[in-house]
């Protein structure tokens, strides 16, 4: 599977940047764009499969995802972000990768869908449905969210949703919900940070699971789910301050 990836700058400090489902990694501009201007940053951005210019596949496994990643990124760099699915995705990664700290921006290691009883057997019965409407309010807030972007930002996102291989989106969403990310302890030191969305993929009653087993959390108040495009002076700043 050959992924696309662009590397930036030329600063000592190497990080790396995973988008969520239906981004790319051109869609990391305005935190690539920081780290740069630091002159302390390199920053390598790539395309999960299915997504921008990288391979479509057959198959769209979370654990298939993890092996492009592991194989695309070098190891041990000083630290690694995956935003969303980009979360769910390096979680399987990281073990290999070995960054100095990893980063996860609201990442989806569950997600707030039935996936036991009546509720979970009605609900996976005809999925195009049920997530389609729970599909439209998202997009319905998204579109004001998206509404604050500057023009670069939105092009960007609205190009990458156009590129991206959306058949996979079902898949994912189930392969996510019925595969948590366990409560023990991260593989690397570890930080997740949540914005005011962050229950739909991570649920509050795990949270506390992960800081016992040795996961740092921090919020961004007032921020939404896609935090790097919505705030990414806050949210570079938080990176900044972690690598």
């Amino acid at each position: 599977m050959h992924l696309n990836v662009t590397t930036t700058g030329d600063g000592d400090r190497h990080v790396a940047l995973v988008h969520g489902l239906g981004a790319d990694g051109a869609t990391w501009k305005p935190i690539v764009d920081r780290f740069v201007a630091t002159g302390s940053y390199t920053v390598t951005t790539l395309d999960l499969r299915g997504h921008g210019e990288s391979d479509r596949a057959s198959s769209y496994r979370l654990d298939e995802f993890a092996d492009d990643v592991a194989s695309a990124l070098p190891r041990g760099l000083h630290g690694v972000v995956g935003h969303s699915l980009g979360g769910s995705v390096l979680v399987r990664a990281v073990d290999r990768l070995q960054p100095r700290t990893a980063v996860y921006l609201d990442p989806g290691f569950s997600l707030a869908l039935p996936t036991t009883g009546v509720a979970g057997r009605l609900f996976w019965a005809a999925p195009t449905v049920t997530m389609g409407v729970a599909a439209l309010a998202q997009a319905r807030k998204g579109a004001r969210l998206r509404a604050g972007y500057d023009d670069a930002t939105r092009a960007s996102s609205d190009q990458a949703r156009a590129r991206f291989d959306s058949g996979m989106a079902k898949g994912v969403f189930r392969d996510v919900a019925f595969h948590p990310v366990a409560t023990t302890a991260p593989a690397v030191p570890s930080v997740i940070v949540l914005s005011e969305d962050s229950p739909a993929v991570l649920p509050e009653r795990l949270v506390s699971g992960y800081q016992q087993a040795g996961w740092r959390v921090r919020r961004l108040p007032g921020v939404h789910h896609d935090m790097h495009l919505e705030a990414p002076d806050r949210t570079f700043a938080l990176l900044a301050e972690l690598f």
